[in-house]
């Protein structure tokens, strides 16, 4: 009687001990687990903590600056800092609020700019795509010069004194149009645009309707490069905006100027009164409150985008 050798084989065909063994080769042991979560914790102490800092320092009053300077735990607290630069008037007010109208408003014609110009140029059909292409890759490799952006924004478009020179010069980016068309090319499937072809869709309705909703992690990301930028902008206030037009004045170039003025005080306490010396000007902790108030706002509206921002970096990158 002939004996059977052959060794029983699991039903699944093995699968179940390859994949046990995957499991095993990636799973992450006690020490090592402990170690990037403390590498993790570090790393996100060292972005916390000096925006912390900043922050002790603009409540610390000036006698605690000049006996133990920048400290954690100074030996007076105040809001002096804060009280001289809004004791001004309105103008940090307004600035403010013609910050984040700019950001808004510029915000949304960047997108609509950026996002259309990169959806035309990822389809295939679009004739004209290599020459739009190549003269959209023209500025990133060189430009006019600043001569030549002023001339045209302020002779040709008339931007001089009105918001839109706040606004149009950066609205629209050849790097972000770039990243929008890679990102419809790799990620906006090409049976998506041809179905809706098929069943008699506008190019506008599928734009608007079809690619933008399934496109939120790239446009999220630009937009908040784009509120980044116009947040941040003061050289444009600087450059199409005249001194009899402060009340168009951002809150970055206001907060410039303030800063200006506090050096200006300090350095020529010896031609002002007792009541304007450097000794009653809160010198130090008014730029740190500076920097809270340009920071803050901003940092509070990053957990909005935080989601959409790591899909936008990672989406694409790996076409299946």
């Amino acid at each position: 009687m002939a004996t059977n050798n052959a060794t029983s084989i699991p039903a699944d065909g093995g699968r179940a001990g390859g994949n046990s063994g995957l499991v095993k080769f990636n799973r992450i042991s006690a020490p090592s687990n402990f170690l990037f979560s403390a590498l993790f914790v570090a790393l996100a102490l060292v972005c916390v903590i000096p925006l912390v800092f900043v922050a002790i320092i603009s409540l610390s009053s000036d006698l605690s600056v000049q006996t133990v300077g920048y400290s954690f735990t100074p030996i007076e607290w105040t809001t002096n800092a804060y009280t001289y630069l809004f004791q001004s008037g309105d103008s940090i007010t307004r600035a403010f609020f013609v910050s984040v109208g700019v950001t808004i408003v510029g915000t949304i014609i960047g997108l609509s700019l950026n996002a259309s110009m990169g959806y035309v140029l990822s389809r295939p059909s679009f004739k004209l795509k290599k020459l739009y292409t190549t003269i959209i890759f023209i500025p990133m490799l060189f430009t006019g010069g600043m001569v030549a952006s002023y001339m045209v924004n302020s002779q040709l478009l008339g931007l001089i004194n009105s918001y839109w020179a706040l606004i149009l010069p950066i609205s629209c980016s050849p790097f972000y149009i770039i990243i929008l068309r890679t990102f419809f090319q790799t990620t906006v499937p090409d049976s998506i645009i041809e179905s809706a072809r098929i069943d008699g869709a506008s190019q506008l309705f599928t734009f608007f309707r079809i690619v933008l909703p399934i496109s939120k992690p790239a446009l999220a990301t630009i937009g908040l490069f784009l509120s980044f930028a116009y947040w941040n902008d003061w050289f444009l206030a600087m450059l199409y905006l005249k001194s009899d037009h402060q009340f168009m004045y951002p809150l970055q170039y206001v907060l410039i100027r303030i800063e200006q003025n506090i050096d200006f005080l300090v350095s020529n306490t010896q031609y002002f009164s007792a009541t304007m010396s450097g000794g009653r000007i809160p010198a130090e902790s008014s730029r740190m409150a500076l920097v809270v108030i340009v920071v803050l706002p901003i940092a509070c509206s990053y957990p909005f985008f935080q989601k959409y921002f790591i899909s936008g970096l990672t989406i694409g990158a790996v076409k299946g």
